[in-house]
């Protein structure tokens, strides 16, 4: 779809918040601005009986002012709006499985398509991706493009559930002329799966601000004031949601493997908040392991870390590596797909199996107890983001997809 005319663009997530929702918003800003209308389409939180009233659909879905006051915390429909997009918020597209909730926002979603008359629906997530491609192409769009951030499927779930989540990926890529894959084992597994033929697909890497995380002398000092630590202590932090997905048991496990001078943090909400209390507690570990909650200041935290560590069961490509890199912060992950574009094991970090916290905690250990190693490490981890995780190089990658000539292999 080659032309040079204005394009309408609708971005299409289940939730617009994480590294997901802030890889959509970088690329979206950094599009060019005479080249593209933006809106962002985003689930909200259901449709029950007492909320509908005769004009049921009508009242399915908000807009701009009334979608923006009815988003959640941390949500990023307000930047969103702040920068000219439109946004709309499909309140039964909600990201539980929920068949009553899944066929009314598949309804309500073709017809927010069609009236919005977009060129282009790029789809994020795994309940927005599927159920966005399949109402873009009901409503007639043009172009349908996806991202995988990573897969909804994985080892740890029951064979019968990760086969029906292939199943409905094939459904919706048969929908899809072209996608980008965050992290190049997300690319081998597509192929091997077959969801995409090979002019279809093309890497990309989570954007980051990478600015706005650089360190200047006494910002560790100021962090760790911030955050009223104690003086002297070797800290071990980690950012991301309070889901199994995220592995924090396996952190605070790992933490109390660790010497009484080592404290851990991790930054962000969500629903094992009350049961990891109760580890933490059981663990004896409570004076020295801070659950800081969701917080906007991520960059003025990150400073305060001797190590980033990531025990994610599984991942695509975290936006967090690219920030803690670009703060000078030595890493240590998991070795789950796509964490090794980034993590080489002793080059640019470390990286211990999903699940072990004795490793997990021995890797920690390694780093803090061997500053130097763990400087140059971070050192050549910088070195390797370079320009590709950039909005601006997003941006350009966006904009050449938007209006390539990849198509779908089929149409109903």
């Amino acid at each position: 779809m080659r032309t040079s005319r204005k394009l309408r663009v609708a971005t299409v997530i289940t939730r617009f918040n994480g590294g997901a929702g802030q890889v959509a918003l970088n690329g979206a800003l950094a599009l060019p601005p005479d080249g593209y209308e933006r809106a962002v389409v985003t689930g909200g939180v259901g449709i029950d009986s007492e909320t509908k009233g005769d004009g049921g659909a009508t009242e399915a879905v908000l807009y701009g002012d009334e979608a923006v006051a009815n988003a959640a915390a941390g949500d990023l429909t307000p930047q969103a709006h702040a920068a000219g997009m439109e946004i709309v918020q499909v309140r039964p597209l909600v990201p539980q499985i929920s068949p009553r909730d899944d066929l009314a926002a598949l309804r309500t979603l073709t017809r927010v398509l069609a009236e919005g008359r977009y060129d282009v629906v790029h789809t994020h997530s795994a309940k927005g991706g599927v159920i966005g491609r399949v109402a873009a192409a009901r409503a007639g769009v043009p172009r349908i493009v996806h991202t995988w951030h990573g897969f909804p499927f994985n080892e740890f779930q029951s064979w019968g559930r990760r086969r029906v989540y292939i199943g409905l990926e094939r459904i919706a890529a048969k929908h899809t002329d072209a996608f980008l894959a965050i992290g190049s084992e997300t690319i081998t597994t597509a192929l091997r799966l077959g969801l995409a033929t090979p002019e279809r697909i093309r890497l990309s890497w989570p954007a980051v601000d990478t600015t706005a995380y650089t360190t200047v002398p006494g910002s560790r000092a100021q962090a760790r004031r911030r955050l009223d630590l104690p003086l002297g202590v070797k800290v071990v932090g980690s950012v991301g949601r309070l889901t199994f997905q995220k592995g924090p048991e396996i952190f605070v496990r790992a933490l109390a493997e660790l010497p009484d001078d080592v404290f851990g943090l991790w930054v962000g909400g969500g629903p094992m908040a009350g049961e990891l209390a109760r580890l933490t507690a059981r663990l004896g570990v409570q004076e020295r392991m801070r659950w800081l909650g969701y917080r906007d200041d991520v960059a003025d935290v990150l400073p305060a870390f001797d190590v980033m560590a990531m025990a994610s069961r599984w991942e695509g490509l975290p936006c967090v590596l690219v920030e803690a890199i670009s703060a000078g912060v030595p890493l240590v992950a998991t070795a789950v797909p796509s964490n090794q574009d980034l993590v080489l094991a002793g080059e640019t970090g470390l990286l211990v199996p999903p699940q072990d916290h004795r490793q997990f905690a021995r890797a920690v250990g390694h780093l803090l107890d061997d500053p130097a190693a763990a400087s140059r490490m971070a050192e050549r981890a910088r070195d390797r983001v370079g320009g590709w995780f950039s909005p601006e190089y997003l941006g350009a990658v966006l904009d050449d997809t938007y209006r390539g000539t990849s198509a779908r292999p089929y149409e109903k």
